[in-house]
Formats: structure tokens, sequence, C-alpha cells
């Protein structure tokens, strides 16, 4: 028997982006691991992750190309070579591009978050097609613009020095769920004597685990960060040294968080004037205090000026001054990533394609040419995402994908709820079987992702499917020809040594211990611009109440535990933890409705109905429903998922989409 261990790297759309080892006997990838020496994976996984083996090896798993036979949306394909099918699909974009290169349209997103197999090659063929671009909003874009507004980019703490800090607000994360490393993290320093409160309208199992759970109303994230600033001016509880030497706005946000009083704060959010005083009082003396906000508070209308405020409470207190003080949101803009040895925008020449965002296209599909639009959406080449399954208000996301004149095509593991749309379904590689190199968005080491085994099937990667389709389109331009590899040397310019990364599978970049303990935040002036205010939800009892008359609950629709997003919902093993798709009621809410725990019960709103189990707990706060997601729609009840009752509208900042921001009403299925 042949044993031997590859370096690797976790693909998916998580803060944690573990350094992974597997083991691989003969040629099968037999154990997934965590790299015992990497700084913050620590030799574990999550139970997703170490179980990948399960999703590569499933018995579903796409293998060949596939062509569809039946109508839109039936999931009815035969087998083709690929030679077939890449001849096909670049003859259709061909004869598109002819009319309108800007009718076709990419559409991807964090599939994988690698800087190889996700936008690279591909953003090369599109720009030199001179495609539409996509606006990627679906998740982050508010709070990154927030961030890029007061700090400059997308910085924040070291996270590993959460362990130091006395006090640590985890606000909107679900940290056990979704970023298990910082939790572990977070452990340490509650171990040495640190208070964790959590900040999240729904009494999560990270809420379980701190000293104290603040359960405000969704979208009112704004209002409480506000009301911290009053109790920070009005007890002489600030750092006017740090605000003097390293702010701008402090002066007009000073105004507006004196109008903010607990008690409006109280009545916004739904909480107790005295969880107002408490807070500010713990977060002003505590010190050092750590904020690790996370970007389930951004997902409503008011979710960038939410961020805003927040970011501006370390600056009041001077947490900076210290390592284990201050926030972090995302990592990100940390890592020096050459964007444009990637994805060469140079291709698109003076072209200037339009934007169309990704957290609309269900309305964009149905949308005819026009002028202010530009031509009709004619090809949608989807890949690294299940836009059917994640998009909201997918009631028109199906009705576009099921258009007979739009072409699709999909790159895919398996046949997801888009997949069943796809024109043409071409098998991808997974995380074991390519290149790549990956940053993160939760800590400062960059990753190297090695092939543990050969592809499986006829799967290929990314990269080499978008090269196929530039070779048959004509496209001779030098970067089409590129390896994984030379790309992956690109990705980080000279401030990576390559040579190292690649044979030691990580590398920490030389971030200061505490970053901003002297200013120098990257922003024009080195100094941290402080705004924002308080901007309330689009359906709420205060801003429309006659919707709230007829649909009285807010819903959130954060992921269930053991899916990542649409990721991992095919893999039995976790799909049985989950058991089926559920909707969250406190006991008061569901008690005048006549729902019992385990009731099958219909949710809607004027966007859509959708059909789930109940399950009546104090997890949810009175006023509040939550809607555990994302299934595939193919398997939840009546063919949809919790998206159905999701709106297209967008966010104050970054044009992301407000999942959060919903009303809906809910009753027992065999009530009248």
């Amino acid at each position: 028997m042949t044993t031997t261990v590859v370096k690797a790297a976790c693909p998916h759309d998580c803060p944690d982006t573990c350094a992974m080892r597997v083991t691989v006997e003969n040629g099968r990838a037999v154990k997934v691991q965590g790299d015992p020496d990497h700084p913050t994976t620590r030799g574990a996984l999550c139970t997703k992750v170490s179980r990948y083996t399960e999703r590569t090896y499933h018995p579903e798993r796409l293998l060949h190309p596939l062509k569809r036979v039946g109508p839109k949306g039936s999931g009815r394909f035969e087998r083709v070579s690929w030679d077939e099918a890449l001849g096909d699909v670049a003859a259709k974009l061909a004869a598109i591009a002819a009319r309108d290169p800007e009718a076709i349209v990419p559409y991807s997103y964090a599939g994988t978050m690698g800087l190889v197999q996700g936008e690279s090659m591909a953003a090369r063929f599109f720009n030199r097609l001179g495609a539409s671009r996509l606006d990627r909003t679906i998740c982050a874009s508010a709070g990154a613009t927030a961030l890029a507004l007061s700090y400059g980019r997308s910085v924040g703490m070291r996270v590993e020095y959460f362990a130091e800090s006395k006090l640590i607000l985890i606000w909107g994360s679900n940290s056990i769920a979704s970023n298990l490393h910082f939790w572990s993290i977070a452990q340490q320093a509650k171990r040495s004597g640190a208070k964790l409160i959590c900040i999240d309208p729904r009494r999560t199992e990270t809420a379980d685990k701190c000293h104290q759970h603040i359960a405000l109303l969704p979208g009112t994230d704004g209002a409480l960060a506000l009301g911290l600033m009053h109790e920070l001016i009005v007890n002489d509880w600030l750092d006017p040294d740090y605000i003097e030497r390293h702010t701008d706005g402090w002066a007009e946000l000073r105004e507006r968080a004196l109008q903010w009083p607990p008690q409006r704060v109280a009545e916004t959010c739904g909480i107790a004037a005295e969880v107002v005083r408490g807070l500010a009082r713990d977060y002003a003396t505590l010190a050092p205090a750590a904020i690790r906000v996370n970007y389930g508070m951004q997902r409503v209308r008011g979710g960038g000026n939410a961020v805003r405020l927040i970011t501006a409470l370390p600056c009041l207190i001077g947490a900076w001054r210290d390592r284990a003080g201050g926030l972090l949101l995302s990592a990100s803009g940390w890592h020096p990533v050459d964007t444009m040895a990637l994805e060469r925008p140079d291709l698109l020449g003076a072209r200037t394609p339009r934007t169309i965002n990704m957290s609309t296209i269900g309305a964009d599909l149905l949308r005819e040419a026009s002028p202010a639009f530009g031509p009709k959406i004619e090809a949608l080449i989807v890949y690294n995402s299940n836009p059917v399954a994640v998009a909201p208000q997918s009631r028109e996301v199906v009705a576009g994908f099921a258009r007979e004149d739009l072409f699709t095509v999909v790159l895919e593991h398996f046949r997801t709820d888009t997949a069943d749309y796809a024109d043409y379904l071409l098998p991808a590689t997974t995380q074991l079987e390519h290149f790549d190199v990956h940053k993160s968005y939760g800590h400062t080491s960059v990753l190297v992702n090695h092939p543990a085994i050969a592809p499986l099937g006829e799967a290929r990667p990314n990269t080499e499917i978008f090269r196929g389709l530039a070779a048959r389109l004509g496209f001779d331009e030098p970067c089409f020809a590129e390896s994984d590899v030379d790309i992956g040397r690109k990705a980080f310019g000279r401030s990576v040594d390559f040579e190292r990364l690649d044979r030691e599978g990580w590398l920490q970049l030389p971030i200061a211990d505490a970053p901003f303990a002297h200013g120098g935040f990257p922003t024009r002036s080195g100094r941290a611009q402080l705004g924002g205010e308080y901007v309330p939800n689009y359906e709420s009892r205060a801003s429309a109440p006659e919707l709230a008359a007829r649909y009285p609950l807010a819903m959130i629709s954060p992921p269930a535990r053991h899916f990542l997003n649409s990721t991992f919902v095919n893999v039995q093993s976790l799909r049985s933890i989950e058991g089926e798709p559920l909707l969250e009621l406190h006991p008061d809410d569901a008690r005048p409705r006549g729902i019992a725990d385990g009731a099958r019960v219909r949710v809607w709103n004027d966007r859509g109905r959708y059909v789930c189990t109940a399950h009546v707990s104090e997890r949810a706060r009175p006023g509040v429903v939550v809607g555990l997601g994302v299934w595939w729609r193919k398997l939840g009840r009546e063919g949809t998922n919790v998206n159905e009752l999701t709106s297209q509208r967008l966010t104050d900042l970054g044009r992301a989409p407000t999942f959060y921001d919903c009303l809906v009403e809910v009753a027992a299925e065999d009530a009248e």
C-alpha cells in the first residue's frame, strides 16, 4: 500500500480557511484532517469539512458532461463528450457575442474561495469576451463597503489575540457554527476570565455558551451602537486623545449619538434600557475589549450603516491601543492579492460592459432590452454558485432560469437546483482534485492547496474548462495558456515567497500585533473615518405598519449548523443531522396560532409561500421566526425553500441583499 499526506486548504466560504492534510492510500483519499501546525486550524476541522471525502466520492457526483434533453427544470440530461459540449457552448456564445457580448452574464460566488479556481481564468475569459460584469454582492458587500469607508480596507485585529481580551462582543455571529476556530480562541479568553456577550436576534448555540445574550430585533444593530456611544459620552468613558489623533468625523457622530438615550434604544431594539447601560459599562471598563462582528447583521436595509457605527466603537475608547482590543469583521484586506494579474481587466480594452447585480438576478433575467438596462440576458454561465437555491425572491429566479430562450451553462459537482435548469452541465473538480491558493477573511495567513487525487471521471478544474472555451473562441493571448501553478504564482505578486508557500503549505503575513495602536489606518489620511446613522428596515412594525399588520413576524434565515449556504445539503450524513427544513418560533408566537412543536406550517408573504416543520423553541425571540437554510428546493416540501419569501431589495451601502429584512405570517398547514 502506498500512503501519502498532501498539504491542502479548505475552499469554503468561512472565515477559518483551514489548512488541511489529506491522507491518500493507493490513489484514493481516505482522510481529511486539520493541519496541527497551522496557528488557527490547530488540527481541527468542522463537522462538514471533516467529511469531505464523503462529498468527493458521493454516488451522485457529476462525472461526465451532460446536455439537456427535457424541459427546463426537469433535470433530464444525456451524456455527451467534452469536445461536443465545449464546441456547442463556444458556438452559442460566439453567436450571441456577435450581436452583443453584454447579453452574456457570468454568475459565480464563493463555492470555492480559491484565487485560481475562482476568478482567474474565468475572469480572463469574460473580460476578453466583453461579457457583462457581475456585481458579487450576495454575502458581504454591505459590510465590506462600510469597512472601506471607516478603515480604508477590510482590515482588523489579528484573530489569535482575542485570546487575551477581557471582553468579547460576538455581534451577529453564530461562531460555533460558522467560525469554529475563532470560538476556540474565545474559549481560551473565557477560561482566563473574559466576559463573552452575544448580540443576536436568535439564541444560537454560541449565545448558549456566552455569559450574556442580547436578543435585539433584526436590523436594529445600528441603534444599539448609537446607544452605546451615548453612554460612553455621558459617562465620560471616551479616549479623547485617540479620537483627536486618529479619527475624523467625531463631532457630527457625537451629535447623532446624543439623540439615542437608552430608553429610545430599548424601544427600537426590543430590549431593556438597563441592558444598554450595562453593555456600555462593560465595553468601557473591561479592557482590552474586542468585537467579533460577522455578516449576519448586515443583511438588512441599514446593514452597511450599522457596520459603520460598530466600527467607530473601538476608536472611541482607544481599544486599538492593545493587540487584544479592537474589531474584526474581515481580514481580507491584509492579503496582497494581485487582482490585475489574476483577472486581466486589460483584456477589455476600451470596452466598459454593464454590471448585473447577482442579488437581483431574478428580476434581471425577466427584463427586456432597454436603453437603461441594455440587452436582454441571453446566456448565463454559472460556476461556484447555486443561485436557484440561494438568490433572494426565488419565485422570480426560477421563472428567469426557466426561460426557454435563455442559454444556461452550469459548472458543478452535483445536480443542484440550478443544475436542473442547465442546457449544458459540466463536471467540475473538487478541492481534492485541483491546485489552488487561498487567502482568508478570518485570519492572516495564505495557503496552498495541492491536488491529492486525480480528477474523478471526466471532471475538470474550472480553469481548464474556461481554457477550453477560450481556445474554441480563438482567444490566443498567452494568459490563456498559463497553468494553474503559474496563475497561483502570480496571485500574491512579490509579497509572498511562492516557492516557500508551495513547500510549507501556508505562510503567516507580517501584520503588526496591534496594527492601529498609533493610527495608521489604510485611509487617505491614515485616520479612521467615523460615520453612520441608524437606517430602519424596509419591513418592520415601525417602518411599514400596514405591512406588519398583515405579516407581523420578522423572519431571519441563517444557515443550518451543518450546511454552508447550500453546500453539503446533499451529503446524507449531514442532512440526517439536520433532519428537515425547520422554522423556529417562540412559544409566545406559536401558542396563539395553535402551532405545536413538530407541526407542519406554512409561512407566507406577498412574495411567496414556504411549507416546513415548526420547532417551537426559545431560540427564537418573541416576534421573530428563524427559517434555517439553505435547503435545496428539491429537498424541501412543495419544492421551495426559505428564499421564496426573501426580497431583492438592496442595502443602504454595498448594493447587498436584505435577506433578514423580511416580514411573514405563519399558520398551521391544516388551519383554515
